[in-house]
Formats: structure tokens, sequence, C-alpha cells
């Protein structure tokens, strides 16, 4: 069995209200098929779960009990440690770990336990040299998800893993790769195909972790039209996804750490629940879905997809 874990950094579940939320506005043909005709707002699921043929969506609850806004730091660590970081910690914190939350992470993560027995998990991101070299000169600092994955001894995906379709840009196409990071020969790949490749590297690997941040940083800019532009290529991308991925074979999870995306109205985060959409089997979603509530719930039932129990944490 496979799990693809697509993280969409920054995108809540806000109303149907097409003035603020680009998520009410967009055309998402392949999503909207995806829910029966539904888009990924909070209307829509009206405090349960929203079911169709291929997909459940539920709301997660990303404020976990601790006061004011989440951030990404801390709602990151907490979908890769199954553990409340903000209530254990006593705030949220972000964007990047400070040394509370990077302790946490020390504590073991979703992807040192899946290492720890036995199974293949790997970030698919693929990362370009310059990113190293600000790692290494100590002018950047690693985001949660590359932290942890570092912190489990998994290698992050280079240019060459690129090259070699191991591994996925960041904007899915590449196109970024040749338009800001001075790699012209970098291959780039349609919408289509980027969801294509998705669903190939999670069938390589037991778990595939996919980090997708364009969708924070457009919340955070407040601009309508780019956000409705970069939610109709994920629609693309989720299309081709669908086309190529074998419901019996595993499962698709889409989540997120806060929201903004959904109110450009603000450029702070919202209180708003995420998304937990659910894609495959009916069997397979039932059993993970079951009591899903807040981002703590989600490595615990990475788990337990896995036959491993909580105490495995």
């Amino acid at each position: 069995m496979r799990f693809l874990f697509l993280f969409l950094d920054g995108v809540g579940l806000g109303p149907d209200d097409p003035e603020t939320n680009p998520l009410a506005r967009a055309e998402m043909r392949n999503l909207e098929a995806l829910l029966d005709g539904h888009k990924l707002l909070l209307d829509g699921i009206k405090g349960s779960h929203l079911e169709s043929e291929r997909a459940s969506l539920l709301a997660l609850d990303a404020n976990l009990g601790v006061e004011g806004l989440p951030q990404s730091a801390t709602g990151q660590a907490t979908l890769l440690t199954g553990e409340n970081v903000p209530k254990a910690i006593g705030y949220h914190y972000g964007p990047k770990p400070n040394p509370d939350v990077a302790a946490e992470l020390n504590n073991g993560s979703l992807f040192s336990r899946l290492k720890k027995n036995g199974l293949r998990a790997e970030l698919i991101n693929a990362y370009p040299p310059g990113y190293f070299k600000a790692i290494e000169s100590g002018r950047r600092l690693y985001s949660a998800i590359p932290l942890a994955v570092t912190r489990a001894g998994i290698k992050l995906k280079t240019a060459q893993d690129l090259q070699a379709d191991q591994a996925i840009a960041a904007d899915f196409t590449a196109q970024g790769w040749h338009d800001h990071l001075d790699q012209p020969d970098t291959p780039v790949l349609t919408p289509h195909q980027a969801g294509q490749r998705l669903a190939d590297l999670a069938a390589g690997r037991d778990l595939a972790f996919f980090e997708y941040w364009l969708s924070d940083y457009a919340g955070h800019k407040q601009e309508m039209q780019p956000a409705l532009a970069l939610l109709r290529q994920f629609d693309e991308v989720l299309g081709g996804l669908l086309a190529a991925w074998d419901d019996s074979q595993g499962l698709i999870l889409l989540t997120s750490d806060h929201g903004n995306l959904e109110d450009l109205s603000t450029r702070r985060h919202t209180a708003n629940p995420v998304p937990g959409l659910l894609i495959g089997a009916p069997a397979l979603r039932d059993r993970f879905a079951r009591d899903l509530e807040d981002l703590a719930d989600v490595t615990p039932r990475i788990l337990e997809f896995f036959g491993l129990s909580h105490a495995d944490l």
C-alpha cells in the first residue's frame, strides 16, 4: 500500500465568498468532479464530512486549543509528530522552527518512525543548488518539513533527482527553475504531467510527501488573480494525479497547517479549519477518517495505515 501526502501550506476551509475567497471563485473542474460538484469550502461540509465516490472531505482543527492564530512551524511539527506542539510549548510559532519546535521534532517524526520500521518515506520535492548553499552558509534555516527529513537521516532531493524524474519541483512544473533559478536545462512538465509524476513517485515509495508552499505565499500577497491562476494550475495537476492513481493501492491525503489563502481580506493567517481531503477506496478512507479531528491525529492515522501503532511514535 502507498500513501501520498500532499501538504498545501496555508489553505483553510472558508466561507462561500467569491469576493475574498479564491477557492469560492476559482473554476476547479477536477476538484469539483471529485467532490460531486462541491468546492473546497467549509459550507459544503456543514459540521460533518463530505463523501463522494473517490473522496472524503473533513474539516480539521488547526488551532489545537491554543490562543492565537496557528503558525507554520508548530502546525507542520504537529502534522509530523502526532503531538500537539503548540500546546506542548505553550504558543503557536512560525514560520521556521525555533529551538522549542526543533526539540519536539527531535523526539521523532513521521519520517524517522517509518524509516525505523523499514519503510521507505521520502520528501519528493527537489531543491536547487542555491538552497543547499544557503543552508550550509547559515543564511537560510530549514523549515519544519525538511528539518524533520534531514534529522531522520533521509537525503533531500536535488537538481540531479529532478533531471532523473525522481523528484518534482516546488511549483509542480519546474517553470520557476527556468524563470527564477537560472536552471535552463531543467525539464519542464505540464501540470497534467506533474500530477502523473506525483503518482509515479508515490508508487515507488511507501510514503511520498510533497510540500507546496506557494499557496501560503499567494495568501500573504492578497492578490485575487494570481491566486486564481495558482488554483487553476493545481487543479490541472490534480487531474493528472487522479487519472494515474489506483484507488485500491493506497491513499492520498491533502491537508494544511493553517488557514490563509481562503481569506484574501487579510495578510494574516486565519483560525479556519483546514481540509482533510482523502482520495482512495472507500474502505481505506473510512478507516483513516475515523475520529480524525485535528492536525495531531494525522501521523497516528498514517502509522495505523502501515500497521503500526501510536506507540511507534
